[in-house]
């Protein structure tokens, strides 16, 4: 699989990339050591993105990522982060552009740069959209060399479409087999644009993974325990939003199509690769998830015959629980 290039900063990314929230928190415990080990496998299986956050973990991911890429001493790693999660509450009144340069501070400490490669304002309220003054504010970052470039991660499609009126260099959204509004515009807009898309939560939360059956049970400090309706946040975020037990039934109906040689998960990530995404981000807590994520790039491409057959299971089971939420 080529790599593709990162919208208007020219960067090539390898399609899948290593989405650092599960080393950071909420996903059940995961060791520092099985952390930094499934980082190192999936580098060394030519993944050259890395998505994080500030306060996945409070910083927890962000540290063990830097310690992975000064130990390899490695280059042309971009890695991503996020800013904007910590206003409390995550409301719009305090959305303010001097604690973003404070969080934007505190992560190039972390990370040790001296400037971030890419910061994405972290699913900003809604209302923040529509006030420019914020992305003047990371324009002025850039100017300031602070951070290379600058996007947003989005909860809904709507709130992509309108950040594109802005300077930005990528826009994260939640797509995968069961979150496909996407495609009806956004993409479009996007190519036109040149700005990068980012896909997160390809594997609906492990649900795409076809590992998952109606007894399996998620520690208490799993966002798929605490936040299965939205008691946390965005309830979209946890196996996209779709009740567990229809995902269930969909990905039964998903099963018989994965070809030979794949597991689903990695089928459910080149399907996402058939579209103009530039990079998706599975997340990995250990070398066997990382190592199976990153051999997605070596399936073929699905078949007219698999690519109706997703969209008709989509329409049937799915479509009706997400496509208007998000």
């Amino acid at each position: 699989m080529e790599k593709r290039t990162f919208g208007k900063t020219g960067w090539k990314v390898a399609p899948v990339g290593f989405g650092a929230w599960a080393i950071g928190a909420d996903w059940g415990d995961v060791s520092e050591r099985d952390a930094e080990a499934a980082l190192n496998e999936a580098l060394d299986r030519g993944v050259n993105f890395i998505d994080t956050a500030d306060v996945y973990g409070m910083g927890r991911s962000e540290k063990l990522i830097a310690r992975v890429l000064k130990s390899r001493a490695a280059k042309d790693v971009i890695v991503a982060t996020k800013a904007g999660k910590q206003t409390k509450p995550h409301v719009n009144a305090e959305y303010k552009t001097e604690l973003l340069d404070r969080w934007v501070e505190d992560s190039i400490k972390r990370l040790g740069v001296e400037a971030l490669d890419l910061v994405q304002l972290h699913s900003p309220p809604h209302e923040v959209y529509y006030r420019p003054e914020i992305f003047a504010g990371m324009d002025r970052l850039v100017k300031a060399g602070k951070i290379r470039a600058y996007g947003v991660s989005v909860e809904w499609t709507e709130e992509a479409i309108k950040a594109l009126e802005y300077p930005i260099a990528s826009v994260q959204i939640i797509f995968n087999m069961f979150r496909q509004r996407p495609i009806e515009l956004f993409f479009d807009l996007a190519k036109k644009k040149g700005v990068a898309v980012i896909a997160r939560v390809p594997l609906a939360s492990g649900l795409l993974s076809g590992k998952f059956t109606a007894s399996s049970s998620f520690a208490a400090d799993d966002h798929r325990s605490f936040n299965r309706n939205g008691e946390a946040f965005d309830r979209g975020e946890t196996f996209s939003g779709i009740p567990y037990d229809t995902g269930l039934q969909a990905v039964d109906e998903l099963r018989p199509l994965v070809p030979s040689g794949a597991t689903m998960a990695q089928w459910a990530l080149r399907w996402i690769l058939m579209f103009d995404v530039t990079v998706a981000i599975p997340g990995a807590k250990n070398v066997q998830q990382a190592a199976g994520n990153a051999g997605a790039m070596n399936l073929p491409p699905l078949t007219e015959a698999q690519m109706a057959a997703v969209k008709r299971i989509y329409d049937a089971r799915i479509k009706a629980e997400v496509h208007q939420r998000w």
